[in-house]
Parts: C-alpha cells; sequence; structure tokens
C-alpha cells in the first residue's frame, strides 16, 4: 500500500528525463546494462484535456524548488519541477498527460515527501505541511480519494484487530483463547468483505487496479486430502502460486510507475518459482509474452531479465539468458538497443550458446609439449575436469596450485583426469617453468592451441574452442562426465570438490 515517503534521496537516486514518459523506450541501453533517462524542463501552460496542471501548497516552504517524480521499477525519475511562491504555492504543468500511477513529491534536498495517485484526473490540487506527518489533502482527484477512504479504513479495521489481540496475552483459559482468536478471524473476514465490495464499486479506477496488483491472493480453507483424510498443507502454497498474478496486466505500463511491481516480480521468482532454469524459463516467457502489445513495458520486462541472467545467481540460470537470445533477440528484439549494447548481447548468447549445463562440450583437439594432439572426446575417465589457464595469470598462480592439490590428494582416485589448456602458445617457457616450480601433477594433460591450428580454424569459418567453452578471461573451469556432457562449470574449485565427492557416491 502507499504510505507517506520520508526517504533522503541524492541526485544519483532521481533519474531524470528529458522526453515523456511514453518514449523513454528509446533510451534503453545496456552497458551491463543501466536504464538511462533525462529531465524535462520548460513545460508550458496546460489548456487541453491531453495536459496536467497540479498545484501544490507545501507549507511552511516560500521560494524554494520542489519536484514531482515518479517512480519506474526500482528507479525514481524526475518529472517535472516547480517554484513554490511566498504563500508556498506552486504549479506543476505539462502539454502532454502524465502516465498514471504513484508519483512523488520530492523537497529541494531530494527528500521523498509524500505519495500521491495521478490517474485520469490530471488538473487537482494538494495541500500539504512539511512539519506535520499526516497525509496531504487532495482535491479533484478520485483516485486519491479512493485512496484515502480505503486506507482510512484499512486503519480502523487495523485498530480493531489490534485492540482484540491484546486480549490474548490476558487470556485465561484455553476456551478463552479460542474466543478472542475467533474474533480476530472475524474482525479479519470483515476487512476482506469490505475490500471485496470497495473493489466491486470502483472497477475500472487506477486506485483498484493498483490495489489488485499489489494484493496477494486470500487463500481460501484448506481442502481434505481425500486419501490421508487430512488437510493438504500444500495447498496455501499451490494455491498462490497459480493465482499469484490474476490480477495483473503485464500489458499496463502504469505498473512500472509504482514502488512494489517490480519487488512483486522478484519475490514471486525468489518464493514460488524452483532456480531451476527450466523452472524459469516458462514464467518469463510467459511474462513477456503477456507484455508484448505494450512496447515499454515488453522491452523493460526483457532488459531486466537480460540483466539478472546474463550474469545470474546460480550455476545454469545463463540458460535463461540464452533462450531470451534465440527466441526473443534473435527474432528482432534487438532494436530496442544502441549498437554498442546490440553487439554485447549478440556476442555473449554465441558465448554461451554451446556451453550450457547437460550438453556435450564442444570437441577439444589441442596439442601438448611434444606436439602431440591430444582429443578430449578419446579420454576415458569417469570425470574430465578442463581447465582454461595463464601462468602469468594472478588469479591462476594462486588456484592451479589447489587444483593440483586437490586432484592429488583426491580427484586422481575418483576417476578424475585434469585437460589443461594454455592460453598463449607464447606462454610455453612460462609453462615449463611454473609446473617445474610448483610441482604440478605429470598426469595431466597440458595443451594449446598453435598459431597455426588458430589460422586453420579462421580460414574454415569453424567455431573457435575459445567461443565454444566462453574463455574469455583466466582461470575457466568445466567439469565433464565420462560421455563429455557438461555437469558444472565456473565454480568455485571447493564447490567442484565437493559436487565430484557427491557424483562419486
Amino acid at each position: 500500500m502507499l504510505y507517506p515517503r520520508q526517504r533522503k534521496l541524492t541526485p544519483k537516486h532521481l533519474k531524470v528525463n528529458k522526453k515523456q514518459m511514453n518514449t523513454l523506450l528509446k533510451f534503453f541501453t545496456l552497458a551491463f546494462f543501466s536504464t538511462i533517462f533525462f529531465v524535462k524542463n520548460g513545460f508550458t501552460q496546460a489548456k487541453n484535456i491531453d495536459s496536467f496542471k497540479i498545484q501544490i501548497t507545501l507549507k511552511p516552504l516560500q521560494n524554494q524548488t520542489i519536484y514531482l517524480a515518479s517512480y519506474y521499477g526500482t528507479s525514481n525519475i524526475i518529472i517535472d519541477s516547480c517554484v513554490l511562491d511566498n504563500n508556498s504555492i506552486g504549479y506543476f504543468k505539462g502539454d502532454k498527460k502524465l502516465i498514471g500511477g504513484i508519483y512523488i513529491i520530492v523537497n529541494s534536498s531530494y527528500k521523498m515527501l509524500f505519495d500521491i495517485i495521478i490517474g485520469t484526473d490530471q488538473y487537482f490540487s494538494i495541500a500539504g505541511d512539511t512539519l506535520r506527518k499526516n497525509l496531504p489533502i487532495v482535491k479533484g482527484s478520485r483516485d486519491n480519494d479512493l485512496f484515502k477512504i480505503f486506507n482510512d479504513n484499512r486503519a480502523t479495521f487495523e485498530k480493531e484487530v489490534i485492540a482484540v489481540s491484546s486480549n490474548l496475552a490476558a487470556a485465561k483459559t484455553a476456551q478463552d483463547s479460542i474466543k478472542i482468536k475467533a474474533a480476530i478471524k472475524a474482525k479479519s473476514n470483515d476487512f476482506l468483505k469490505y475490500k471485496e465490495d470497495f473493489i466491486q464499486k470502483n472497477a475500472g479506477s487506477l486506485m483498484v487496479t493498483l490495489l489488485n496488483a499489489n494484493s496477494l491472493p486470500d487463500v481460501p480453507e484448506i481442502p481434505m486430502n481425500p486419501i490421508t483424510k487430512n488437510a493438504d498443507s500444500s495447498y496455501p502454497y499451490q494455491y498462490v502460486k497459480n493465482h499469484f498474478w490474476d490480477n495483473v496486466n503485464f500489458a499496463d505500463i502504469r505498473l512500472l510507475r509504482t514502488p512494489f511491481f517490480e519487488r512483486k516480480i522478484d519475490d514471486y521468482f525468489k518464493k514460488y518459482i524452483s532456480p531451476e532454469a527450466d523452472s524459469i524459463i516458462p514464467e518469463v516467457k510467459f511474462m513477456l509474452l503477456s507484455a508484448r502489445t505494450s512496447t515499454e513495458m515488453y522491452a523493460y520486462l526483457l532488459i531486466k531479465f537480460t540483466n539478472k541472467y546474463l550474469q545470474p545467481a546460480y550455476m545454469g540460470q545463463d540458460k535463461v539468458f540464452v533462450t531470451l537470445f534465440n527466441e526473443f533477440y534473435l527474432k528482432g528484439d534487438t532494436t530496442i538497443l544502441d549498437l554498442k549494447s546490440r553487439k554485447s548481447i549478440i556476442d555473449r548468447g554465441y558465448f554461451l550458446m554451446l556451453n550450457q549445463i547437460n550438453q556435450n562440450a564442444a570437441p577439444l583437439d589441442l596439442v601438448d609439449s611434444l606436439g602431440k594432439i591430444i582429443s578430449l572426446y578419446n579420454i576415458k575417465s569417469k570425470f574430465v575436469f578442463v581447465a582454461f589457464w595463464s601462468p602469468s595469470c594472478g588469479h591462476c598462480k594462486d588456484e592451479i596450485p589447489v587444483l593440483d592439490s586437490l586432484y592429488k590428494q583426491k580427484w586422481s582416485n575418483l576417476g578424475v583426469k585434469v585437460y589443461s589448456i594454455l592460453s598463449d602458445e607464447n606462454l610455453l617457457p612460462e609453462l615449463k617453468n611454473f609446473i617445474n616450480d610448483k610441482k604440478l601433477s605429470q598426469d595431466w594433460y597440458y595443451t594449446y592451441e598453435t598459431k597455426a591450428m588458430q589460422n586453420a580454424v579462421t580460414k574454415s569459418g569453424e567455431m573457435p574452442f575459445r567461443q565454444a567453452y566462453d574463455f574469455t578471461q583466466t582461470p575457466v573451469f568445466y567439469l565433464l562426465d565420462a560421455n563429455k556432457k557438461i555437469i558444472a562449470k565456473r565454480l568455485s574449485l571447493h564447490q567442484f570438490d565437493d559436487l565430484i565427492s557427491r557424483k562419486s557416491k
């Protein structure tokens, strides 16, 4: 719900915008990957129904600049500014209507003072006082009237529930406790009934749209399992999950101008969706396809999911990005990006396509220090640990001895073979010195790509192994099974060790 705002913002918190909100799409850009907005100045006097004009009286402020800002996902965007006169009065106005949503009044020190709703009525007045904590008085806006009515009634119900609940601690008998709990439940049911009536009477208003979108489903009484004759404990979870988005229209761009919409998406994936990529993908596709009729919402969600799963929190979730790349970006949706961002997306997509978990690893046919070709697929072992590294890499100097220690102490006895790949042929002398100095195992396959091999691959047009394994930095580690299927990638060595131990059992 909406509450008075008292959070202090610095200018960096307030994204700014020189275009109207419905043209923000032009400024979506990925630089791993942030959205940029610019501030609009010089609104002209509004005279038609497509304009907006909001009078604000904000005592005791005088001759100060204040701002009208909007929520936008996780950002706050300055939309307009005005200077309060000697009577603490100013005007926000523009020649184009604002997109509906929740907006914020911000003072000259960038402190968020309070929220207001901007719906279809965009000629109204606000009267507030920064020295008082009560909400401002808004006149001429039905949605703000509804907001006040609903919140006032909700506050009354909450006070009544608290008053009844306070008697629970003093209950002397079990029967007293049962009566008090029944009274609490009755009060809660009264509020739910009030809420349902409020929504029905005010259907179509922005206030009701936001109220529905921000609410979780009310779980009905838990049914009994016909077989066990017990209540189904998983029913509330499944019911909420299945009805989580019942009252949300993903094509409604007004939801972007709220503080809760993006948080609701994040909560859904955190609490109700398994972190495996195959569970996430259908949910992401559902949201994107549902939002497709709204260019702005669609672009916002596509970029949000791209950011999230391009560098995911869990191994294997980059498959979500690969799906976005294959099913959306490759079908033309890179047009929402600038040239630099488009190249970044395409490059990353092609680098990740061939190294997904449970895919067969790309062939490796490189040479060792004696000039002998070592084929990855000819190695017979329960596991193959592929290590791309460089003796000149500082991180590698720490990691490779740890890898060697794990191999000697445990992995070699668990059927692990190490296929080591030198990052650059010119580093061969350093490699030999490093092997000798660190007394690395002689059982590893130490390989590299010759310049002649590299030139041959370039000439033939084949995919370089560096791309197939997303080898753009050192070190990079993969764990393959006996059939050379990718089990894991880009974990810490200790995570690999735990995984190998568990797989071996």
